[in-house]
């Protein structure tokens, strides 16, 4: 059995989904209040462990455990049209997470603990006994988890190699706890494929305008709690900024509330990106404060 070609592997690690993780990533490191130039080869390699592994793994392993189902609806992607052969897909999610583990422990105690979580959950969110995607409540949870809260832990440990400050935890946790609406409007576009398949995200559960309603919910209420946090911590013109950016998201949530299937890739494009600046805004915020 030959090995599978660079551009197929490649295409089964899915960069395009590495640029929330490492986004989250560079906001912990913004927060830490650490100086780059002292610490760039541990931020780059944090970078490559929260993108380039971590969250590739995750799309190596949801892509292998999903091989029969995708061979039904997705037939061109790497695994059911064989470009990815044999058992190649899970020896590549494997080796991905033993490289995880290898670049994250030197990096100290703290990434390494993160990066295990991580890696536990991108295992159990697509393989059995547990796939934790076939339910939204918990599946969102684990993704929001790993896309956010986790880079954003380790962005601020690598840069003191020890426990991120309360401030740090406290934002990643509310982000974190924020992006599970965001995934909860990535399932509106497979709502009958879902029904299909036994997979009962919130969409299917709740229904689309109740799920809408709820992932706009969930998307607001950790921002507002942060702008309060902000305030009280002395930071009000920040504060300020994050609410607009919120009052921003509340106003696009309106058309997304009129027509959620239709709107819900729209507003990912552009509420979520409002969501995203904000969190720069808040760790460019809290720079200052217990440093590390």
């Amino acid at each position: 059995m030959s090995a599978p070609s660079v551009p197929a592997v490649v295409e089964l690690l899915k960069p395009i989904t590495w640029f929330a993780p490492m986004w989250a990533f560079g906001c912990g490191v913004v927060s830490s209040g650490g100086s780059f130039a002292d610490h760039w080869p541990t931020v780059f390699a944090g970078v490559l462990l929260s993108g380039p592994l971590v969250c590739a793994t995750s799309q190596a392993a949801n892509d292998w455990f999903d091989r029969h189902v995708d061979a039904i609806n997705e037939p061109n992607r790497p695994i059911p049209s064989g470009r990815i052969p044999g058992r190649w897909g899970l020896y590549i999610a494997l080796l991905w997470t033993a490289l995880s583990i290898a670049v994250a422990i030197p990096l100290g105690p703290f990434v390494v603990a993160a990066a295990i979580v991580g890696l536990v959950l991108a295992w159990a969110y697509s393989a059995p006994p547990f796939r934790l995607k076939l339910n939204g409540w918990w599946g969102n949870a684990a993704v929001g988890l790993c896309y956010e809260g986790l880079p954003w832990f380790v962005g601020a440990a690598v840069m003191s190699a020890t426990m991120p400050n309360g401030y740090i935890i406290a934002l990643a946790a509310l982000y974190s706890i924020g992006a599970h609406g965001i995934m909860t409007l990535n399932d509106f576009k497979a709502v009958e494929g879902d029904i299909r398949m036994g997979i009962r995200s919130l969409p299917v559960q709740l229904g689309v305008d109740r799920a809408a309603r709820f992932a706009c919910l969930v998307m607001a209420v950790p921002q507002i709690v942060v702008v309060a946090l902000l305030i009280a911590w002395g930071k009000p013109l920040f504060g300020a900024i994050v609410a607009v950016l919120l009052l921003s998201q509340v106003l696009l949530m309106g058309r997304l509330l009129a027509d959620p299937n239709g709107k819900a890739a729209w507003y990912n494009a552009t509420g979520t990106t409002l969501y995203v600046l904000g969190m720069l805004v808040s760790a460019i915020a809290i720079r200052s404060l217990g440093a590390g």
